[in-house]
């Protein structure tokens, strides 16, 4: 049911200044209810402007002081608007009655929908709005969150919704199932970035429409979208990935391979500590410090932002060489990720290990001896700087399938029982 129109009136009036032959422009409107009140209220809003040579309407007299000396109304114009001798103050007055109409309008709307019709106006003002504006916007507030890294990934993920949506505009009434089931298939075949040939994996395709999801679960929440399409939408299954390793018989034959000792310190380095490529390469003296008669690193994890202290052996601290200032890398002139898997490649095969070898698998390494020696899966995701301990679980099937090997690890020359 409609409200009944509380006619509430804006109109534009004077006040004379105290001090000086001049008169504030106002606007006054009456009746107002605020707060849910029965009770009309009258409100008066200034408008940053002031006259001197009002017109007075002779003919409408306000009131008489107690001398009888009598005030008028100002004289105004058909449309209502006040009325000066001044050219500059007439103009003031066409600007007051300007807002009155923004501030009339305002009143008028405010009284002609019910609370259900103002919510309905609102959603649809929302569904209205650019999904991909939306989007920027969610990863410019989260973007203080987020490594480097997974800043490139929502980028990517926001560049190919563009390519699939072939623009950069969609509202959110475009946004459905159907449309989300589409981009789900897309990203199944979807081009890798950059220079780069071929189609992405299924599990970049998985981690992409994860994102994806979680922008339509914020927008759910936000109000943009009426429905969680999030909850509803499919998933993408990634593909069980095997974590290729180094054993220790490897490693040691790294260890004595001549090479470029920058690249060499660093991935032996990260196969003692588990540290990844973009720590190592930020790893400043500062983060190295001396605790309980050894050594641990003091550092914020670049992909999680996380501080972490973790302690580390003594051959990991001799591969970080002679100590230096605070200030400075203590692997500096490591190569970047995209030039680094070269110089490796060049190592690994001077060592005559046949392996597809890449920084991160020392990483890798590090997990997987850990848990063959028979630390904890806890201790080990600790170690590792893992929020979730279900990551580091992928490590422990690797170290399952050593198990399951060992017991055919030798035979005993027993009789056949029949």
């Amino acid at each position: 049911m409609k409200k009944a129109l509380a006619h509430t009136q804006v109109i534009v009036k004077l006040r004379k200044s105290v001090y000086r032959e001049e008169w504030y422009l106002l606007l006054e409107a009456y009746p107002v209810f605020q707060d849910g009140s029965t009770t009309p209220k009258r409100t008066r809003e200034y408008v940053n402007r002031t006259i001197s040579t009002p017109i007075w309407d002779k003919s409408r007299k306000w009131k008489v002081d107690s001398n009888g000396k009598a005030t008028y109304k100002p004289k105004r114009d058909l449309n209502g608007v006040i009325q000066c001798k001044s050219h500059l103050d007439q103009e003031a007055c066409i600007y007051a009655d300007k807002v009155r109409e923004i501030r009339q309008r305002e009143f008028d709307n405010a009284f002609l929908y019910t609370d259900t019709d103002s919510e309905q106006a609102q959603q649809l003002e929302r569904s209205r709005y650019n999904f991909l504006e939306y989007f920027r916007e969610m990863e410019k507030k989260r973007h203080a969150q987020f490594s480097e890294a997974i800043s490139t990934t929502w980028n990517r993920v926001y560049e190919n919704f563009k390519i699939f949506i072939n623009g950069d505009t969609i509202p959110f009434s475009k946004i459905d199932l159907k449309l989300i089931e589409e981009f789900r298939l897309y990203l199944l075949s979807a081009k890798r970035g950059g220079f780069k040939t071929g189609t992405i994996s299924p599990n970049t395709a998985s981690t992409y429409f994860s994102v994806f999801k979680a922008v339509l679960k914020q927008a759910f929440i936000d109000g943009y979208l009426t429905i969680d399409l999030s909850a509803k939408a499919k998933s993408i299954q990634g593909r069980e990935s095997r974590r290729e390793y180094l054993t220790v018989e490897e490693l040691n034959t790294l260890a004595r391979t001549p090479f470029d000792p920058i690249v060499k310190r660093a991935a032996l380095f990260s196969a003692l500590t588990g540290l990844r490529h973009s720590d190592i390469q930020k790893l400043t003296w500062a983060e190295i410090e001396e605790f309980n008669g050894g050594y641990r690193l003091n550092f914020t994890q670049q992909k999680t932002k996380g501080v972490e202290y973790m302690p580390i052996s003594k051959q990991a601290y001799q591969l970080c060489g002679e100590r230096k200032d605070d200030e400075l890398l203590v692997f500096a002139g490591l190569p970047d990720p995209s030039w680094i898997s070269k110089p490796l490649e060049r190592w690994i095969k001077q060592a005559g290990i046949t392996k597809h070898i890449t920084f991160h698998m020392s990483r890798h390494t590090f997990a997987t001896l850990q848990l063959a020696s028979g630390t904890d899966i806890y201790t080990v995701s600790k170690l590792l700087g893992h929020t979730n301990v279900k990551t580091t679980q992928i490590y422990a099937k690797v170290v399952d399938e050593k198990k399951e090997k060992a017991t055919e690890a030798f035979t005993l020359d027993l009789p056949i029982i029949e």
